[in-house]
């Protein structure tokens, strides 16, 4: 086997939600393989971090920035500013997740999931394959979610965002992939992150939660870094289109 199929030596990946969670450690796991970082969160640290000390300590760049995922103008200004930058590969994990009945989920709720999860995604997703398309190679992964394909409970903003990104990403790759800019989704499994501390809290959840996982345990972060580096190297460069569960075995089930 080519052993430079999974090496990203001189890459620049974008690396949305990296302060924290999946997207802190896909960040770290790009990093190890070789790609330099730019990571955006709402609270990025701007100085000293423990992200910042990682990747640097790995002999990599990082490059910090924040943005509001929920106001539409600072997206568009965050896509102007990388547009400009050669990004050679884009994780958009950006997301949030609002937890309330169907009838009682407020709008403004509704709207800002929305904002979050899909809408921004696309904005920052248009404006930086336009350099990948000129380019002719770049790869775009989005993070989707079980809920993607399932119906979820109390979270209708989210289950309706994580399930339009999927068509997003075939949308997309259908009319990318020609011009060499594969684009797929990662779908975690139920990983332990400040987003699922709500369900962990829940002994009655939680139980009938693992009771179904196949693997008999909840996700970490560090467990979605395998298929981020493998879907940004160019062991995937015949996969577009795709979303791959990292999920224990959960959609088998």
């Amino acid at each position: 086997m080519n052993s430079n199929l999974f090496n990203l030596e001189g890459k620049l990946a974008v690396v949305t939600g990296a302060r924290r969670g999946i997207g802190y450690a896909i960040a770290v796991g790009l990093a190890q393989s070789g790609a330099n970082i730019i990571g955006i969160s709402n609270h990025m640290e701007m100085g000293e971090s423990k992200l910042r000390a990682e990747i640097e300590g790995l002999g990599r760049s990082f490059t910090p920035l924040r943005a509001d995922f929920s106001h539409r103008t600072e997206i568009k200004n965050l896509a102007e500013r990388l547009a400009s930058c050669e990004v050679d590969i884009l994780i958009n994990n950006a997301g949030s997740i609002e937890r309330s009945p169907a009838l009682d989920h407020p709008l403004e709720a509704w709207d800002r999931i929305i904002e979050i999860n899909l809408s921004s995604q696309f904005v920052l997703t248009q404006a930086i394959a336009a350099g990948m398309v000129a380019r002719g190679r770049g790869k775009i992964i989005f993070t989707a979610s079980l809920l993607s394909f399932q119906g979820g409970i109390n979270v209708p903003g989210y289950t309706s965002s994580k399930s339009a990104l999927v068509g997003l990403v075939r949308a997309l790759s259908n009319e990318w992939a020609s011009k060499g800019v594969d684009v797929n989704a990662i779908v975690p499994g139920y990983i332990a992150t400040d987003n699922t501390q709500a369900l962990r809290d829940d002994p009655v959840r939680y139980k009938s939660i693992l009771e179904r996982i196949p693997k008999g345990r909840w996700g970490t972060a560090e467990d979605l870094v395998g298929a981020a580096v493998f879907l940004s190297s160019s062991a995937s460069d015949y996969v577009s289109g795709v979303a791959l569960p990292v999920d224990g075995g959960w959609l088998g089930r």
